[in-house]
């Protein structure tokens, strides 16, 4: 018997080598065996292959050669006995998490078409097809034909349109991803009727597809018994059904979130007692946490984020749950922290970020010693920290960053020898040694804090060495704070750094290579806003490969830094203000094809650039350098392209209107202050996903082409001191402006109605210096959100329209325009600007453009009284009616306009006395009412009287600051005569002044007289000068002679 047993066991030893010897030769696709593919599932992969777009070659093992066995090409899976193709893994690559965002990559992902001889493989149950580009195309609908599929994904591959409903025929589906995550929803379904046949259902993912038709959603899946994973998070959906008896109970995962359901939150989601993960963030819910008598115990995540819930009394059955985490963020609470959470002793992670506390951190909470990680981010906490934080020794996370915190930072935290990251940034910690915190972190050992953030804290002085002692330190950010000093030699002791930022402190001197030895490990390194010079030899190889580097306003030039070359997986590159003064270099070029981030302004780089390149939605910026020649050829991809301030010559036409099949992406576009030339091009067609368009200050002619009214989505438009002419074609009218800048052209007729029917959103009209006549439409004042109306020196006519009470933004304090957040791009990101004549002075506005509110309609032929419908617009700062022919009198209301900085109604008609609510002006610094018809004593104020003399000249007024005295009853008294000595009267020196005056006048009123025909604005300042002058003479023969 026991040599029968041996035996046996010999048998099967020798059985079990030679499967795994088969099952090795297959995979190896060894040619010692026999081919295992069946013929016929092989040719239905060759042709699969022949409509797919592999621009990576990812499939260059399927070839056609006699005898290649498909079952050892690249993703492809055989039943090892069977021969036949179970499984093709033909997931891409085209998106990448990188930096907290994606970075897209199409040449690693498939396109084309999806060939139908896939239905030959009828063994195949497994097929992923995700993260591919198949460019909007609709799923197959033979999909549905494929019965023996198990397992089908085909989630963020750019699938677009109605998801088919034979895909209900699938009913052997255990695993089905139509999510579209990235850029939906694409994809929409009518109903969700034919999931309900697919009964062994485990793993559902349909999210940021458009369910919002779908209102058997839940009758649907909760039919599905064995469903295991339900993922539905934006789907467009509006309603949760109430729910009497779940049925799907296998639950563990339930993800509803970035819903709009805007209801209370539903109480059979607690019902269900296998669930270990529940995410129902950003779906409107409100009201509180619903009480349930139900004991569960399965919970271990709970995603309640930003909905608008009341967070305290926290329901008791909370209080039961062991290792959970619990998500509040975004939740909108006001008010202290809810005191019940410390109930909660079985959390693991507790995150109540972004609320409004408006408290100090409660003692409580440190006696929550489970805790590995407490978020209170942006919480509006201050107060100070208590030592006696040091009690929660499980913390692995701590984020209490964005409050208003204060006083020390505690000792304390070197208790914490489980904590591997901290961020207190943007806070107001008190810090008079910061060597104190980088000891009190250190007491752990080499196995201690991985990341640190003590951003924006108000920390100064030097890098003390004793950071050197975090030795573990893989993070570390203390920018925008006071440090001062040279790069320490510390920096250089922290071997497993992988991201260091010190930008935005006051560090300076010498860094060299010896600086770096150390940091091999280094992935990102952000030293910007700092007086570093770096030295290096020519031949430095930096021990690291960076992938973020950013170096602004250091000292790298006046030579090219070499070493940039062996950094081959850089992703964003900053150089600005770093005085470097040299060409670019043709090697350079071959790594900005991975670049999503490319900044080189401001330095006095020249030459000529033949091509930009860059990564898929990249940002190229050039700006501010001595560049030549034509404008480079770029790619169709660019996000953003900068390349304004420079010397680029020649015409715009090849850069706008070559290759106009290829769509461009572009959204950023900057060329002013160059010097191209020749006419606005007329191929908009090929950009119509533009924003914001810059062609200021060059040499641009002709006429704005109709088909500038394919860009739908361009918010700002600047074509300022260009050499256009014309009238505005109506086709703009189709465009989604914000900001109109047209200054400095010699565009004509009249200002267009649509201008105001259809572009709502206008918040800065600049049309200044051009030939635009006529009356200003009513159709302006449906501006309601303008906060700059700019028509001086044009040959305007007629009143200012009643309506403009109606301009509300510039009557409502509260409404800003925001550019930076209009834009969505952040801080360092793209600028609005316009250049404004406030207070006598052009001024141009940039980060603060949002918050001017000004009017400017001088220097044309406007007549008539100046409404006092005007003096609505509360919220103006800057008005400017000068040079016109307005008559009657200021609007006695005035003052009521207390915002404005500047005023200036000068060269007019006006008569009348000067207001007194003028004295309410207390923010008034720059006034000018000189030659108009003002009579009367100018009021009393400190304001009025703290200007000059100019502000007053060439009216009948009297008082401070003019040298003219009042009489008692504000008349000015006449003229002064003395007696001859025969008895009669001569009038004083001044008097003779006017009269000779007149001679002269008249003696050179032939020789100026063509002059002023050319320049019809300052025809009428002489005229209106000349005008004062006579009448005055005349006052004075009259009265006295």
């Amino acid at each position: 018997m026991e040599r029968t047993m041996r035996v046996v066991k010999l048998l099967i030893r020798f059985l079990a080598i030679a499967t795994i010897t088969f099952s090795i030769g297959l995979c190896n696709g060894n040619p010692g065996w026999p081919p295992l593919c069946k013929e016929s599932e092989r040719q239905a992969l060759l042709l699969f292959k022949q409509d797919l777009k592999d621009p990576a070659n990812q499939l260059a093992s399927w070839v056609a050669e006699e005898g290649s066995d498909c079952c050892s090409w690249t993703r492809v899976f055989c039943g090892h006995m069977t021969g036949h193709i179970q499984e093709l893994h033909l997931n891409g690559f085209c998106f990448h998490s990188f930096s907290d965002s994606f970075d897209l990559d199409f040449d690693s992902c498939f396109s084309g078409k999806i060939n139908p001889s896939l239905l030959n493989l009828k063994h195949l149950n497994f097929l992923d097809l995700s993260n591919n580009n198949f460019n909007r195309t609709q799923i197959p609908s033979f999909f549905g034909s494929m019965t023996s599929l198990t397992h089908l994904n085909l989630a963020n591959s750019e699938f677009y349109g109605i998801i088919p409903h034979k895909l209900g025929n699938l009913s052997s589906l255990r695993y089905l991803n139509l999510s579209s995550g990235f850029f939906g929803p694409h994809l929409k379904v009518e109903n969700l009727q034919w999931i309900s046949s697919l009964s062994l259902l485990k793993h559902l993912d349909l999210s940021s597809v458009n369910l919002s038709k779908a209102s058997d959603w839940l009758q649907v899946t909760n039919m599905l018994p064995s469903l295991v994973e339900l993922i539905m998070s934006d789907c467009e959906l509006y309603q949760i059904p109430p729910l009497p008896t779940p049925n799907f109970t296998s639950l563990v995962v339930l993800d509803l979130s970035v819903n709009f359901f805007n209801s209370l939150m539903p109480r059979w989601v607690f019902s269900l007692k296998n669930l270990v993960s529940l995410r129902l963030s950003a779906c409107w819910f409100q009201g509180p946490i619903p009480s349930i008598s139900q004991n569960i115990t399965s919970l271990r995540e709970i995603d309640l984020s930003g909905n608008y819930l009341s967070l305290d009394p926290i329901p008791k059955w909370l209080f039961n749950q062991k290792d959970l985490a619990l998500s509040l963020e975004f939740n909108n609470h006001t008010g202290q922290l809810p005191s019940s959470i410390q109930n909660m002793t079985g959390l693991i992670a507790l995150d109540l970020s972004f609320n409004d506390f408006n408290s100090t951190i409660p003692e409580w909470l440190y006696s929550l010693t489970n805790l590995e990680s407490l978020l209170l981010s942006s919480s509006v906490l201050h107060g100070e920290i208590s030592s006696s934080i040091g009690n929660m020794t499980s913390l692995v996370n701590l984020h209490l960053d964005g409050n208003q915190l204060e006083g020390k930072i505690p000792n304390s935290l070197g208790h914490l020898c489980k904590l591997k990251v901290l961020d207190l940034s943007e806070n107001h910690f008190m810090v008079r040694r910061p060597s104190e915190i980088f000891e009190s972190l250190s007491r752990c050992g080499p196995d201690g804090i991985k990341s640190l953030s003590l951003r924006y804290t108000n920390i100064s002085g030097h890098i003390p060495m004793s950071l050197g002692n975090l030795s573990s330190l893989e993070k570390l950010d203390i920018s925008l704070n006071q440090f001062n000093g040279t790069f320490t030699e510390v920096i250089g002791q922290l071997k497993m750094l992988t991201d260091l930022d010190i930008s935005y402190n006051s560090l300076e001197g010498v860094v060299s290579e010896v600086s770096f030895s150390n940091l091999t490990k280094l992935k990102h390194f952000i030293a910007k806003g700092n007086s570093f010079t770096l030295k290096t030899s020519r031949d430095w190889v930096p021990p690291f490969q960076l992938e973020i580097l950013q170096l602004d306003s250091w000292h790298l030039g006046p030579e090219w830094p070499m070493w940039l070359r062996t950094q081959t997986q850089l992703k964003e590159l900053s150089l600005s203000g770093t005085g470097i003064s040299s060409t670019i270099p043709t090697w350079f070029w071959n790594l900005t094809f991975q670049l999503d981030y490319l900044n080189l302004s401001h330095n006095q780089l020249y030459g000529q650039i033949q091509n930009i390149f860059g990564a898929y939605d990249s940002t190229v910026d050039l700006s501010s350098n001595q560049f030549t020649g034509a404008l480079p050829i770029v790619p169709t991809s660019l996000d953003w392209l900068d390349l304004s301030n420079s010397s680029f010559s020649g015409s715009v036409f090849h850069f706008f209107c070559d290759r106009p099949d290829e769509p461009r992406k572009l959204h950023f576009l900057l060329l002013g202050n160059n010097s191209l030339t020749g006419k606005v091009p007329d191929c908009w067609m090929s950009w119509q996903s533009l924003r914001f368009l810059n062609l200021e200050n060059n040499h641009l002619t002709g006429n704005v082409p109709m088909s500038m009214g394919y860009l739908v989505w361009l918010g700002s438009l600047h074509l300022r001191n260009n050499h256009l002419y014309g009238e505005l074609p109506h086709s703009l009218q189709n465009t989604s402006l914000s900001v109109l800048d047209l200054s400095g052209n010699g565009f004509s007729g009249s200002i267009p109605i649509w201008i105001g029917k259809s572009l709502s959103e206008l918040h800065v009209l600049i049309l200044r210096s051009n030939k635009f006549e006529g009356d200003i439409p009513n159709e302006v004042c449906y501006l309601t959100s303008l906060q700059i109306l700019d028509l001086a020196h044009n040959k305007l006519s007629g009143m200012i329209p009643r309506c403009f009470h109606n301009l509300s933004a510039l009557a409502d304090f509260s409404q800003i325009f925001s550019t930076t957040s209009f834009w969505g791009v952040e801080e360092d990101g793209l600028t609005e600007n316009a250049i404004l004549v406030t207070k006598g002075i052009e001024m141009e506005y940039t980060k603060i453009l949002g918050f001017v509110k000004g009017m400017d309609l001088s220097c044309n032929f406007m007549y008539g009284e100046i409404p006092e419908e005007l003096t609505g617009l509360l919220a103006l700062q800057s008005l400017n009616l000068s040079n016109n022919r307005f008559t009657g009198g200021i609007p006695s209301k005035i003052g009521s306009m207390a915002q404005l900085e500047s005023l200036d109604f000068s060269m007019n008609q006006l008569d009348g006395e000067i207001p007194p609510s003028m004295t309410k002006l207390t923010f008034l610094s720059h006034l000018n009412l000189s030659y108009n018809n003002l009579t009367g004593r100018i009021p009393e104020s400190t304001q009025l009287q703290s200007l000059d003399q100019s502000s007053f000249v060439g009216n009948e007024l009297c008082g401070a600051p003019l040298n003219k005295n009042c009489s008692t009853n504000g008349v000015i008294p006449p003229p002064t005569v003395e007696q001859d000595g025969g008895g009669g009267y001569r009038l004083l020196e001044d008097e003779w002044f006017y009269v000779s005056l007149g001679v002269g006048f008249f003696t050179g009123f032939w020789i100026v007289l063509g002059s002023l025909l050319v320049n019809m604005p300052w025809s009428i300042l002489l005229s209106q000068l000349l005008n004062r002058i006579v009448l005055k003479m005349y006052h004075v023969i009259v009265e006295y002679v």
